[in-house]
């Protein structure tokens, strides 16, 4: 008889960790590897930032803080949400995680019961499933389709409701395909909803800043007002200010769900480290100028990597709004051979050709739920991602 709970036999290992792993065992044997597999930013943490985690240190404040966050902290989330989206949220409507998975997973935890089901667009982050096997609910993947830009349809999350639909995952922009709703394409869901009393929002917010173009970033509880009442509107540092190891993660909403998941937190992990909540006051009260000319960044390299990728035998890869991921479709290589025989089958059969031949890390698509895909982060520089396209491209070419 197993110790383990039945609760694990349901999860699966996150499959962005199992290929970064992968390519960093490889690395360490000595092989040349490229990892485009991990979804964090290259830039370093702002000065300014760092700065005030020291003067933090030195005032002593290394002690136990309020389990759903310091007050400036708090307070700093309510003012952000009211000068960026919007929206008037009290700081007692707020909460502060250890990362923006951990807000994720506590609202699960106080919301769901077993039967409870989860809307979630494929293609998806892969926590979100898990995160909802973990609380006793049933995630229900809708598919999305390449020629609608990877975006969840009206038409579509209105069949997927049941009486037993409790929440909806909305994650714009989007890990892993990089897409971002527009003001329009948000007013057509959230239409549905009013439909709905019973369906709850959570919104993740987390790669709000790092949109393209002329593309103006909305989040649902802005769009329709009404919904506010039974939103979760999630967000944290780590893209946005490349705080991905201080590991901070907030999020506002009606305050009986915060005082919930507050409850809930005391149990669990208590207050986040008090150091990164002090650099986490300056992320959101200093200045935001580097914003905008990061975003710009990633925004030459999206564009380079699209347009090498689609000069790819058998690849598609669509340009996304936001985010620092791509999520080219492989289909065409489907049934096609490696130069040694190798058949390959799937998205995932690709995806390991493709690092086993030209030593470049990327993540197969059916574990975000979609394929024949894969998912590229371009979060590293412009002369790596030159030569990893180049080796996609001619590993693509020697397929037969």
């Amino acid at each position: 008889m197993s110790f383990i709970a039945d609760a694990l036999l349901r999860v699966k290992p996150s499959a962005t960790i199992a290929a970064t792993q992968k390519a960093r065992d490889l690395k360490n044997a000595g092989r040349d590897i490229i990892s485009l597999s991990t979804g964090e930013p290259d830039f370093d943490t702002p000065d300014n930032i760092k700065k005030a985690a020291i003067k933090a240190i030195e005032r002593g404040e290394t002690k136990y803080t309020p389990v759903a966050g310091i007050p400036p902290l708090r307070e700093a989330i309510a003012q952000k949400f009211k000068r960026e989206n919007g929206l008037d949220y009290k700081a007692s409507q707020t909460i502060v995680g250890t990362g923006g998975k951990h807000i994720l997973f506590n609202a699960f935890l106080a919301t769901l019961n077993r039967g409870d089901e989860v809307i979630i667009p494929a293609p998806y982050w892969v926590s979100y499933p898990d995160m909802v096997l973990i609380a006793g609910g049933t995630p229900v993947a809708v598919e999305t389709k390449m020629e609608h830009g990877f975006k969840l349809q009206a038409e579509a999350l209105d069949k997927a409701i049941t009486p037993k639909t409790k929440w909806l995952i909305l994650n714009s922009p989007s890990n892993p395909s990089g897409a971002a709703y527009t003001r329009a394409e948000l007013k057509a869901l959230t239409d549905v909803l009013l439909r709905h009393p019973q369906v709850w929002v959570l919104t993740d917010d987390i790669y709000e800043h790092l949109t393209y173009g002329d593309f103006v970033f909305t989040t649902p509880a802005q769009v329709e007002p009404e919904l506010i009442s039974r939103t979760l509107t999630m967000n944290g540092v780590s893209k946005a200010y490349a705080m991905t190891g201080w590991r901070i993660g907030y999020a506002a909403g009606p305050e009986p769900l915060i005082k919930a998941m507050d409850m809930l937190q005391g149990q669990q992990t208590s207050g986040a480290c008090s150091i990164a909540q002090w650099a986490s006051v300056e992320a959101l009260t200093g200045p935001q100028d580097f914003i905008k000319e990061r975003a710009k960044i990633f925004e030459t390299r999206r564009d380079l990597v699209v347009s090498m990728l689609n000069q790819a035998k058998y690849l598609t890869c669509p340009s996304p709004e936001g985010a620092f991921y791509v999520y080219p479709s492989c289909a065409a290589a489907i049934g096609k051979k490696t130069p040694d025989g190798k058949p390959i089958t799937n998205d995932e059969e690709f995806s390991t050709a493709l690092l086993e031949a030209e030593g470049v890390a990327v993540v197969h698509g059916t574990a975000f739920g979609l394929g024949p895909n894969f998912r590229i982060s371009y979060a590293t520089s412009t002369a790596m991602l030159e030569d990893a396209c180049a080796k996609i491209q001619r590993f693509c070419a020697s397929l037969v």
